[in-house]
């Protein structure tokens, strides 16, 4: 610390020291560390939540939902290994598979459910989507052997009572030529060779089957009826798929991830971007708290101002003094808040989980959300942001009060005291 702050930095932490005769201005200075400290607190972990739930949408939903698919205008593709080598030549395109969406009903006693299955090829699906990750290695290897095999998500599965062996019946709707007519449902028997988990809505809405069979399904006179890509940025999937539009040599329609599921990412965004508003007005009210502080501290310590200033103290080294009495209630929130604010960020998902075992309770039903528990990453930029915006905020409510603290008459001060 140069010299020029030396002085009133002890002067500071002598003011701070020492006990003053109106309990209220200890109250408030109190109250204002800890609103700090609370304020920075919660903003830590609010942020390191929607952290959390932007990596479980890139690391989990979005491993399974296609990142840019390609589907055929009318029935099938002509020649989806084309389609797929034309879109692997792109340089940001890390794979491509085919597949083939069959919407259908699955009938299972008297009751129905309908569901999107994807078929697909077991020995491509690997390259574009994480689905072996969710699947136990015996299901999945049981799933490639069976053409007639089938993968639901477990959540669809417990509901319908089914097991890994069993059969169940596929009705798969049908269009007559004219497209004006609904004709009778094709129906399919497939074998449940295993179940995948991601812990989320997918769970409930999404099955796989072998490309062969949905083009039975679908009647197609084509193998696959769609080509989903893997890219390497997820934020540039419409880009990229206008890119590679341009060079088929056949017509599709062109999805991607932020059509379907783009509205999980808004959400998050627009969450965070209340978040950082939030961030500045609590803060804010917080320092509030150490203006009022200030003010009675100046009212109360005149007596000792005018002694300073009459063995020539400058308004610079009055003013920093009490810059830095107030700043230090400041920083002693923040230390306190980001340190709490971290750790419990930290042992967020832990403590959920307690309350859900101790309680029976149900934070995230999973039938709902595409997560079922709650998901926290710490980001050191957060939590600097934070840190810094509350420093920042703490020191500008110290200017009013020490600026008064200059106008101090030494002799009036003197007198009434």
């Amino acid at each position: 610390m140069t010299s020029s702050w030396w002085l009133p930095w002890n002067l500071a932490r002598r003011f701070r020291r020492s006990k003053h005769k109106n309990r209220f201005v200890n109250f408030i200075s109190a109250s204002s560390t800890l609103g700090i400290a609370l304020g920075c607190c919660v903003l830590i972990v609010l942020l390191s939540v929607m952290n959390g739930f932007q990596k479980a949408l890139e690391d989990e939903l979005l491993s399974l939902v296609p990142h840019v698919e390609y589907q055929a205008v009318h029935d099938g593709l002509r020649d989806w290994r084309q389609v797929v080598e034309d879109a692997e030549a792109h340089p940001r395109v890390l794979a491509a598979a085919p597949v083939t969406v069959v919407n259908t009903m699955i009938q299972q006693g008297r009751g129905f459910k309908g569901v999107s299955a994807r078929a697909i090829d077991p020995e491509l699906e690997p390259r574009v989507s994480s689905l072996p990750d969710y699947i136990s290695a015996a299901d999945w290897q049981r799933f490639k052997d069976n053409p007639q095999g089938m993968i639901l998500g477990q959540g669809l599965a417990t509901e319908l009572g089914l097991e890994v062996g069993d059969g169940l019946t596929l009705l798969v709707p049908r269009v007559g030529q004219d497209r004006s007519r609904m004709q009778a449902p094709r129906r399919l028997t497939v074998t449940l060779a295993g179940t995948f988990r991601l812990g989320g809505e997918l769970d409930y809405q999404q099955a796989y089957l072998h490309l062969a069979l949905g083009q039975e399904a679908m009647g197609l006179s084509t193998e696959a009826n769609s080509v989903r890509l893997r890219v390497d940025d997820l934020y540039q999937a419409p880009v990229i798929a206008a890119q590679v539009a341009a060079t088929l040599s056949e017509h599709a329609y062109i999805r991607d991830w932020t059509r379907s599921e783009g509205h999980l990412y808004r959400d998050i965004q627009l969450v965070r971007t209340v978040m950082y508003l939030v961030l500045v007005l609590v803060l804010a009210v917080a320092s509030f708290n150490i203006v009022s502080t200030l003010v009675m501290v100046v009212q109360e310590k005149k007596a000792s101002i005018a002694i300073l200033k009459t063995m020539g103290a400058s308004d610079a080294l009055i003013m920093r003094t009490f810059i830095l009495q107030g700043s230090l209630n400041g920083v002693l929130g923040i230390l306190l808040g980001g340190i709490a604010g971290v750790l419990l960020a930290w042992q967020l998902p832990a403590i959920f989980q307690w309350l859900e075992n101790t309680f029976a309770l149900v934070l995230l039903a999973d039938d709902i959300y595409f997560i079922s528990s709650i998901p926290t990453q710490i980001a050191w930029y957060d939590v600097l942001l934070v840190i810094g915006v509350a420093l920042l905020l703490s020191m500008l409510a110290t200017i009013y009060p020490a600026w008064k603290a200059t106008q101090v008459d030494p002799a009036k001060a003197l007198v009434s005291a």
